[in-house]
């Protein structure tokens, strides 16, 4: 039974999914009423925090450590990830009074302050641990037992899966997280994104982290693979978000941050834009004629700056005119001018830029101070 809510984006009808704290309160709803009653139902229903109410068929699992289990499986719907499809379950048993919450096999271990969790707790999230406890209360009090739960979360492919997720990186170790603040997975949410962003950022200050190094994405992390002391620092991929990440880490206490990105991303932020992606902006090359006007560039030249294709293809316009490196530092001061406004003093921030045809392009005079600060270099 598919679950049957829909967001329009981008034009595209797409489906709504439901989270792994859903997955759990229905897993722990379902083993509660097997407990009192004595029949494992077939399909459950929770309201979820954002509204929309899910119901799920009930698979009945063999008894873990004794206890009555029951298991969802999670639906991501049209936000597809690692935890999709996965069998998330729950065991209960009664106890004298309270509801306690925690993780068996497969869900994570908290070992790193920061998170929503204190350190030792199971990776289970306040929400999802309210809704377990309001959907197992629902059913105590329809049965009318007074007593307490003792209800175990596990997730029996949960250790692998956890690999393909950022917990390893969060400090969540054996397992995966339950989470979801408002039970419904939005499909290809950029929220998500950036609240993983805001949880990453939010360890490293809890951890002391003062020194940071932002990149992109993996071609930023496979770059600094040639530069094994500042490889090894403390790095956040932070995707398309470059302002919303410099945000993020003046809110955690991050004092002093290397921006290392490809030309093709940095040259928007020359312009002020702090989304990179291409559906908010994608100018690169009206940048690159712009700086390249400046410094002497024909007509002919500016044009074919304007029409060429990538970065590179404008690195190599420019290397004809003998113009790559005035114009390239122009853009990275331009850049660099609109990193330290965003930073608004809270943090220091400096820019590095390459290329994966032409390798190291720029550094700012912001990033040699910090390299020097680090004793490090390029």
């Amino acid at each position: 039974m598919a679950f049957e809510l829909y967001r329009i984006q981008d034009g595209k009808r797409l489906r709504c999914g439901y989270t792994t704290g859903t997955c759990a309160a229905l897993a722990a709803k379902a083993a509660a009423r097997a407990l009192l009653t004595g029949v494992v139902p077939a399909e459950e229903t929770v309201v979820t925090p954002k509204g929309p109410a899910v119901t799920v068929p009930i698979r009945a699992l063999p008894p873990e450590n004794g206890q009555l289990a029951c298991a969802v499986q999670k639906d991501g719907g049209d936000d597809v990830d690692a935890t999709s499809g996965a069998w998330i379950a729950a065991a209960v048993e009664k106890a004298d009074s309270g509801i306690a919450i925690d993780g068996g096999r497969g869900v994570g271990r908290v070992t790193k302050p920061g998170l929503d969790q204190p350190v030792g707790n199971a990776a289970i999230n306040s929400t999802p641990r309210r809704m377990i406890a309001e959907a197992v209360s629902e059913v105590a009090a329809a049965c009318g037992y007074t007593g307490g739960f003792a209800v175990t979360i596990f997730v029996p492919d949960g250790e692998e899966l956890a690999k393909k997720t950022f917990n390893p990186m969060l400090g969540i170790t054996g397992g995966i997280s339950i989470l979801g603040t408002g039970g419904i997975v939005e499909p290809r949410s950029l929220k998500a994104l950036l609240d993983s962003l805001a949880v990453e950022v939010r360890v490293h200050g809890a951890e002391g982290v003062k020194n940071l190094i932002m990149t992109p994405g993996n071609y930023g992390e496979h770059f600094l693979q040639k530069f094994p002391g500042l490889a090894s620092m403390p790095q956040v991929k932070c995707a398309n978000f470059i302002g919303d990440t410099l945000d993020l880490c003046g809110d955690n206490g991050i004092e002093t941050v290397l921006l290392v990105g490809h030309l093709g991303k940095m040259v928007k932020v020359s312009g002020g834009i702090m989304d990179t992606h291409s559906r908010v902006a994608d100018c690169r090359t009206e940048l690159f004629a712009a700086h390249a006007a400046l410094h002497g560039a024909t007509q002919d030249q500016v044009r074919r700056i304007l029409d060429a294709a990538t970065s590179d293809a404008c690195i190599a316009i420019l290397d004809e005119a003998g113009l790559r490196t005035p114009v390239l530092d122009s853009i990275t001061d331009a850049a660099q001018s609109h990193l330290t406004r965003r930073a608004a003093g809270r943090l220091r921030v400096g820019l590095v830029t390459y290329s994966n045809v032409y390798g190291l392009l720029t550094v700012s005079h912001t990033a040699k101070e910090i390299l020097t600060d680090w004793g490090q270099s390029l």
